[in-house]
């Protein structure tokens, strides 16, 4: 197969790029690189099976050649990039995935969307089940990339009905690993970041906020299954894809600091508990389970250790 992978050169997106390639498929990367880099895709620069687009899916895209998937993985995804970035997370939703289902139905080929668990926004329902609605603020400073996804599901489903397109929507839940940026904001890299240099890990509000974290090569994996996955009646909804073990933000900070041999503790800024914080998030993957066979193998330890040594040789 020869792939589009929009926002290709981001975290996810190059890790995609990684198993595809290994995969014997040939990838086509395509990133405006405001929050991705070609630092995550310069081992791949000169094989034959890849090629870098340097595009913003926002204006029309042209692909010359046949497309036999696309993967529509292009926006901010942390809080501080789409936050810095409100109007190019709704255009990115919006007339992004319009772009990419476009080139999906020109070429014939199959589409998966990343989506996200901000769909559900700060849940009345735990664990959070495909078939629940959400719980999301249009109007608050999070809506941006909420409802940018929220947007997309419904085109994706719009151009599957209406024109037949066969496609997937992957609802992803926390994922850490490497690549990750040390300043995107997300509590992995800030945890890390700061354990490293020695420094109190930043705990907002009490701490008993809940998050489950995956790791990278466990989600790509649910990814490709759903990617792969032969069409049917049930391929084109919404799959969650993360791992349900859920932990406290209290909790996963006393593991960093265990992991990293950080003697500097814990702070707490209970005033500041950020706007529209979901306070817990758990994924039930059931419909993984039984529909791709998936579910994670990467212990929490496990990918930490690989991931804080990624971070050492950047602090």
């Amino acid at each position: 197969m020869r792939i589009l992978i929009t926002g290709g050169a981001g975290f996810l997106g190059s890790h995609l790029a990684d198993r595809m390639l290994a995969e014997g498929h040939s990838v086509v990367a395509m990133d405006n690189l405001i929050t991705g880099s070609t630092d995550n895709i310069a081992h791949l620069a000169g094989r034959p099976d890849f090629r870098f687009v340097k595009h913003d899916v926002s204006n029309y895209i042209f692909i010359d050649g046949p497309i036999d998937a696309v993967m529509h993985f292009a926006s901010p995804a942390s809080p501080i990039d789409y936050l810095k970035f409100p109007i190019q997370t709704l255009k990115v939703g919006a007339l992004g995935t319009h772009n990419a289902l476009g080139v999906a139905k020109a070429k014939g080929a199959r589409f998966l969307l990343a989506s996200t668990s901000e769909i559900y926004g700060d849940p009345l329902v735990h664990p959070q089940t495909e078939d629940y609605a959400g719980n999301v603020s249009t109007t608050g400073p999070r809506g941006v990339y909420d409802e940018a996804k929220r947007f997309a599901e419904a085109m994706v489903m719009a151009y599957h009905r209406a024109h037949g397109v066969d496609t997937r929507i992957v609802r992803i839940f926390n994922t850490f690993g490497e690549r990750m940026r040390l300043d995107d904001g997300r509590v992995v890299p800030n945890f890390v970041g700061q354990a490293l240099r020695k420094e109190p890990l930043t705990v907002y509000g009490d701490g008993a906020q809940t998050r489950s974290f995956c790791y990278v090569s466990d989600l790509v994996d649910g990814i490709f299954r759903l990617l792969m996955l032969t069409p049917g009646d049930d391929s084109s909804n919404p799959v969650n894809i993360g791992n349900p073990t859920e932990m406290s933000i209290l909790e996963f900070a006393q593991v960093v600091n265990e992991l990293t041999g950080n003697p500097a503790g814990i702070i707490y800024r209970r005033q500041d508990r950020i706007a529209g914080d979901p306070q817990t998030r758990q994924p039930d993957i059931t419909r993984a389970r039984n529909l791709l066979g998936w579910e994670p193998r990467v212990a929490l330890r496990d990918g930490l250790d690989r991931t804080i040594r990624y971070f050492a040789s950047r602090v």
